[in-house]
């Protein structure tokens, strides 16, 4: 059997395994054995199974990944969510589609203490959604927005997905973390001024707040409605300060990151037995599952290497291989494409071992080349059939509103996304800038 049918055959099984329900991370892992056992023997297949988890899990920089999770699940527990939506609705309720507004900067703000879009998404679905649909906006945008704000825990550090892809493509996780801080502030920035425009011309998806308060009252409430986001600031200055800085390695900025969480939380008055234990069971399951896909990401990722897939396919796309223009164009398709289907980290840990090579065949930017593999799944999220967040607003809201109702919602900030997409790949110094200048 000729290299080029094992690799697209072993593919291709995997999409199969995958469509029939089997689990990612099994459906890497038993493709990988059969594929080890046909190209060795089953005694190399066994060798590799029993190997991979040990080398996966001792990877140092992995361990940011529990760490994070922690202290998102301690923020959260310790209300900075809430906060966050009500100094936010406060301030920015004025605007047209001024919840949507506070909803989508909330978010933002929610992803630097989070780094996970499913954990952003459920959690500003259930403080901002009823509050959306009370002062009558359509429900189309009140879920899309939160779904679509949602992905911002992808790209805004901490996050989780570029702790993976900085440990399994080999590059600087702390420079990685770093390169999303402008493109997501680029992607909340464009979907602001998107609900800005849209309501404005549209009151009808957002009618304006019925303001029956005096104007004194009303900057009395927005500067105290300030004081409960400190906690916020403690940890974005603590996280991405110290990476920008070069005090703390990633390892170091999620240990100490949840520290702090659980610090501001004993300030606050709200450590207990039942938030340490949840948070920290929240923590180890989250993590149990996303080492699990990567065992057979590994394991998947050395039986290309064995056969040479990566290098056959940099072959058999000729003249795309080495013009990047083409790559580009191509890869944006794959994502897109494997987005509408699969879950973020499966798409992140089966496309690296074949992406990867062909960029550095190119002499490509493998930090840029991280934001843009990082936005695209991003994008996966709220792609249909299967956007992931879509699911998760449509687990908050039940039966109330319409999956479909959502994803049309969600389809005026996927024309948001063609715009960023098109800024990030034709300007790459909007990634590239913040963390070259690093110290």
């Amino acid at each position: 059997m000729s290299d080029a049918l094992l690799g697209f055959g072993s593919l291709g099984l995997i999409l199969v395994l995958i469509a029939i329900r089997i689990p990612i991370g099994v459906a890497l892992g038993v493709v990988s054995f059969l594929g080890f056992t046909l190209v060795r023997n089953e005694k190399v297949a066994f060798s590799v199974m029993m190997s991979t988890p040990f080398e996966v899990a001792s990877k140092w920089g992995l361990s940011a990944i529990p760490m994070f999770i922690l202290m998102g699940a301690v923020a959260h527990a310790t209300g900075i969510s809430q906060a966050l939506f009500r100094a936010a609705r406060v301030w920015l309720s004025g605007l047209p589609g001024g919840l949507a507004v506070a909803t989508n900067l909330s978010a933002a703000g929610f992803a630097a203490a989070s780094g996970s879009s499913v954990a952003t998404a459920a959690t500003m679905g259930r403080i901002a959604i009823p509050e959306m649909l009370r002062a009558g906006y359509a429900p189309s945008l009140a879920t899309g927005v939160v779904a679509s704000a949602g992905t911002l825990g992808a790209l805004i550090p901490p996050s989780i997905l570029f702790v993976i892809y900085g440990v399994f493509a080999e590059v600087s996780i702390t420079k990685l973390l770093i390169a999303g801080v402008i493109p997501g502030l680029l992607t909340a920035g464009v979907y602001t001024l998107m609900l800005i425009g849209r309501c404005y011309f549209d009151p009808s998806v957002a009618p304006p707040l019925d303001r029956t308060i005096d104007r004194a009252e009303l900057w009395r409430m927005r500067w105290t409605s300030l004081a409960p986001v400190w906690p916020l600031l403690v940890l974005i200055i603590g996280i991405i300060g110290g990476l920008y800085g070069g005090i703390v390695t990633p390892t170091e900025a999620g240990a100490a990151g949840a520290a702090l969480a659980f610090v501001v939380a004993a300030l606050q008055g709200r450590l207990t037995r039942g938030v340490v234990t949840e948070s920290i069971m929240e923590a180890v399951k989250t993590t149990a599952q996303l080492l699990f896909v990567a065992y057979g990401a590994v394991m998947y990722t050395r039986f290309l290497a064995l056969i040479g897939f990566p290098d056959l396919l940099v072959a058999m796309m000729g003249d795309w291989a080495v013009d990047p223009v083409l790559m580009l164009v191509a890869i944006s398709l794959i994502y897109i494409l494997l987005g509408m289907f699969l879950d973020p980290l499966g798409v992140l840990l089966l496309t690296l071992p074949i992406v990867q090579p062909i960029f550095a065949a190119l002499g490509l930017d493998p930090i840029w080349l991280g934001v843009i593999v990082v936005k695209y799944i991003e994008i996966g999220l709220l792609t249909p059939p299967v956007g992931f967040n879509a699911y998760v607003v449509k687990n908050v809201v039940g039966d109330a509103i319409p999956l479909e109702t959502i994803f049309r919602g969600i389809g005026w900030f996927l024309a948001c996304e063609a715009v960023i997409m098109v800024l990030l790949l034709g300007f790459p110094e909007i990634s590239l800038w913040l963390p070259n200048s690093m110290q």
